[in-house]
């Protein structure tokens, strides 16, 4: 793979499980169990998603970019709802699962991104993100900041198909 030093790769399987593991026990499961008053089915659940969560980080990794993209959009959709459109914050891009999603889908709501998080979804410095902006290699947007589908793009034209 071609990737320049500083810049990220798509996280490993076990790294993007794991997180979605943690995900779905803190947004969805661990509430459902104070409503359910610990009832012992959430255990259950629990188990289930494990097994599953293993099934979605390689579908998100490997997966063609049809079925890799829905599956990426339904677990946005699930574990970040909201009135507004998707806007997490700086670092969450640097999480595998923020890294797969810029790798895969780009930003999923935003025409444009500043250039803290067009670095974050890069894994470079927002200095490094004004480089490539002035060179040309990154396209600024028309009303500021960095077109948010140039950097998919971007990533996708650096090797980054299959993770490591």
């Amino acid at each position: 793979m071609n990737v320049k030093k500083g810049e990220s790769m798509p996280p490993n399987e076990q790294e993007l499980r794991d997180q979605l593991v943690r995900l779905i026990d803190t947004r969805l499961l661990d509430p459902l169990e104070i409503l359910l008053e610990g009832d012992a089915t959430v255990e259950g659940v629990r188990t289930a998603v494990r097994a599953r969560a293993t099934t979605w980080a390689r579908g998100m990794l490997e997966a063609d970019d049809q079925a890799a993209i829905g599956l990426v959009v339904r677990l946005v959709a699930t574990l970040f709802p909201g009135d507004g459109p998707f806007d997490p914050p700086v670092d969450w891009w640097r999480t595998p699962m923020g890294q797969v999603v810029a790798w895969r889908v780009g930003h999923p709501t935003a025409e444009r991104v500043s250039y803290p998080v067009a670095g974050a979804m890069l894994g470079i410095t927002r200095q490094g993100v004004h480089d490539l902006v002035a060179r040309g290699r990154l396209p600024r947007h028309p009303e500021g900041g960095v077109v948010a589908s140039a950097i998919r793009d971007r990533l996708r034209s650096e090797g980054r198909t299959r993770h490591a």
